[in-house]
């Protein structure tokens, strides 16, 4: 039985809750993806990465570095 005091969720109101359930798992799961390309992006930018292109009209090798550097963690 209903306790009196309890008011019964209306149908729309049942809607509005699972509709804010499934917007807090999707605000979960994004912040998931944000912690793991932020440290793929952590390890890849405390190494050296060089690429080395070949010059389709002179053939030459261009060779392009790029340097990160690790910021101090909090």
């Amino acid at each position: 039985m209903v306790a009196q005091n309890e008011p019964v969720p209306a149908a729309g109101d049942q809607e509005l809750l699972r509709l804010k359930r499934r917007i807090d798992l999707l605000d979960q799961r994004l912040d998931n993806i944000d912690s793991m390309v932020t440290t793929v992006a952590e390890r890849v930018l405390s190494q050296l990465i060089t690429i080395n292109v070949t010059c389709p009209h002179c053939n030459k090798d261009v060779e392009i570095a790029l340097v990160g550097s690790r910021k101090a963690r909090r």
